[in-house]
């Protein structure tokens, strides 16, 4: 009758003596709560009833986020979200497991320490650009206090900056009028380059347009000429001949202004006498002029006698 009570009491025993221990996990034993062993991954066994397993820790990586609100040295408030990784040292599960209680809330405490020293000492516009630093120091920080605990700081990263809501759109007003006026700067320059082509196209044009009008002044006078020299030609005098070119041009203009229904060109004087009344103002002119320079040629030889 025993001897399968004593069966059933070592198949329990063997039961529950058996335990395993997963991948990057470290399991700590006491024996009648005092330590015994630490048990790394694995199948084991304990004793029942004497062994139990205290506690297990993991040895993988691990990350905690600490948000920290501080003040810089411009009086401006702004939250930090700091990131630390860090793992259980192998070697040291023992004293990571009884000599601190709440690893996070030592982590935690130790960041704000060392934000709140560190933030104050910069401007807000050097709390964004020295981020990295501010890291660091929470790492070297770290790696000093929490080593003697068994805890290794793999990295420190500081993963966000949020200024107050006022102050980050003050920053983006300030941010959007410095590129405002760049703009306007630019915009200013390229007007002044627009103008000064302008100009210069300007200015060549009337160079062009006034060396055209020289051009065609200098083939009207050659033309003239040569219809001078035909209608004396045939025995009409210099200044009948330019009579007769000014009033023939003069009727030229009127076909040309006739021909064309939308013109807005006004000719004065443009009534039916006006070639006749032309003409003879001009040989009376032409006349004037000839007596006029005869006069003055007599006067000439008489003060040179």
């Amino acid at each position: 009758m025993l001897t399968p009570i004593i069966g059933f009491i070592a198949i329990v025993i063997l039961i529950t003596g058996i335990f395993t221990v997963k991948q990057q996990t470290a399991a700590i034993i006491e024996r009648f709560g005092k330590f015994h062993s630490i048990r790394q991954s694995g199948l084991h066994f304990k004793i029942p009833l004497i062994d139990k397993i205290s506690g297990k820790l993991s040895l993988k990586i691990q990350q905690l986020d600490v948000i920290v609100e501080t003040k810089t040295k411009d009086d401006v408030f702004v939250k930090l979200k700091v990131s630390v990784q860090f793992k259980v040292i192998r070697d040291k599960v023992y004293d990571a497991f009884y000599k601190l209680d709440y690893p996070h809330d030592q982590i935690t405490s130790y960041v704000f320490d060392v934000v709140r020293a560190e933030v104050p000492k910069m401007k807000l516009d050097d709390v964004f650009e020295r981020k990295d630093d501010i890291a660091i120091a929470v790492k070297s920080e770290l790696n000093e206090a929490m080593m003697d605990y068994g805890y290794d700081i793999i990295k420190t990263l500081v993963t966000d900056i949020d200024p107050d809501e006022q102050v980050k759109e003050a920053m983006n007003r300030i941010n959007a009028s410095e590129r405002e006026k760049i703009a306007a700067q630019f915009e200013g320059d390229a007007q002044r380059i627009l103008i000064v082509e302008k100009a210069k196209a300007e200015a060549e044009s009337k160079r062009l347009q006034g060396q055209g009008i020289a051009d065609q002044r200098r083939e009207i006078a050659r033309g003239l000429e040569e219809s001078v020299e035909v209608l004396n030609k045939v025995g009409i005098n210099s200044q009948e001949a330019s009579a007769l070119i000014v009033v023939t041009q003069h009727y030229d203009t009127l076909q040309s202004v006739g021909e064309h229904t939308n013109s807005n060109l006004i000719l004065l004087p443009n009534s039916p006498q006006a070639g006749s009344d032309m003409l003879n103002n001009m040989v009376a002119s032409f006349s004037a002029s000839n007596q006029i320079g005869e006069a003055m040629k007599e006067a000439k030889n008489k003060g040179n006698q």
